[in-house]
């Protein structure tokens, strides 16, 4: 009884479970190792270093859904949504977030509804005009609208946010790997090397879950290659690890082809870079005219139109608000975002 206990509280590593002794066939190993697993009943499995299982999370809202109308969605199939769902890397199953889409946009039409009767109950107290009436209607309408375009497409948006890291970071990746590969380091110890650099963002997840299929799900290297390409959201990452899964079936060099792809993305990314820096200084220009030059003419025209035609200075003075107020500051927050957008500390 002390030895099956002892057996059942064993640590193993996974590489270890399916070790085929010498003149020993696979077959006959791994029945003994399922004999020996059936004898010792549940044990811990040491997870190695740099892999990244797959755990699902779900917030407290995700819960309720599935709780009230996960069920409806057990037999709903949508591939679009289930690679959109991968390439995201989120972790929910495809029927419990289209239950999510759903239960949102109903406490949407919900929310919606409540927004709308408020605002008509206001504005009958008010006696506001007939025109403000349009907006409970709008109210009613939008809420739920937004609701289901921001859920339902939640995961277009994520996968494309990992694309843009990733294609942003993969030329500094490229580095690393062919200065693995320049010391003669298998692939699957540099994916797992590059699976601990956090400095490489998104592409360090991707290197996560090739060392998670390698050593902890048993694939080969060439098979969790092959499987990290089909659910990568980058193309360029796809391009990268079919020519590696290429070059290694094909007998080929992998230390040039590692060389030769890191010159490749360098000058992809001095490009790249070189025409951002084009369309920076071009954004540089449009805010001094549109924010800086062109809000100081209207004033200066609009302050000698109130001098000279008293008559409409009351419009004139509300335009001038409106102007420092709304279109400066408004102008500035666009050229921010928009720049922040193009622009990513890596």
């Amino acid at each position: 009884m002390s030895i099956e206990k002892k057996q059942s509280t064993e640590i193993r590593s996974a590489f270890e479970a399916f070790d085929v002794a010498k003149g020993q066939s696979v077959k006959t190993a791994v029945s003994l190792k399922e004999a020996e697993f059936r004898l010792a009943g549940p044990h811990v499995v040491r997870l190695p270093k740099g892999s990244a299982p797959y755990r699902e999370s779900l917030t407290a809202f995700q819960m309720t859904a599935r709780r009230l109308v996960g069920r409806r969605f057990i037999d709903y199939h949508n591939p679009a949504l289930e690679t959109s769902l991968e390439q995201a890397r989120m972790a929910i199953r495809p029927e419990d977030y289209w239950a999510y889409v759903f239960f949102s946009l109903v406490v949407g039409v919900g929310v919606g509804v409540g927004v709308a009767v408020g605002l008509t109950a206001l504005f009958a107290i008010i006696h506001a005009s007939a025109s403000l009436y349009l907006v409970p209607l709008l109210a009613g309408i939008m809420i739920p609208a937004m609701s289901f375009i921001v859920t339902s497409g939640s995961p277009k948006r994520k996968a494309k946010a990992r694309k843009r890291n990733i294609e942003k970071r993969i030329s500094f990746a490229m580095s690393f790997i062919s200065a693995m590969a320049s010391a003669n380091v298998n692939i699957d110890v540099i994916f797992k090397e590059l699976s601990k650099q956090k400095i490489y963002g998104e592409i360090q997840r991707e290197a996560q879950w090739i060392t998670r299929d390698i050593e902890l799900m048993g694939k080969d290297i060439l098979s969790a290659l092959k499987d990290a390409a089909n659910r990568s959201p980058s193309p360029k990452w796809q391009d990268f690890l079919q020519g590696v899964v290429t070059t290694s079936a094909s007998g080929g060099q992998m230390k040039p082809f590692f060389l030769m792809k890191a010159d490749q993305f360098n000058k992809d990314r001095r490009i790249v870079e070189k025409t951002l820096m084009e369309t920076l200084g071009m954004l540089a220009e449009t805010f001094v005219t549109v924010v800086v030059a062109a809000p100081l003419f209207l004033i200066v025209m609009m302050s000698l139109m109130a001098t000279v035609n008293s008559a409409s200075g009351s419009f004139i003075i509300l335009m001038l608000y409106v102007i420092v107020l709304v279109m400066i500051p408004m102008s500035q927050l666009g050229f921010i975002v928009l720049i922040s957008s193009m622009v990513e500390e890596v």
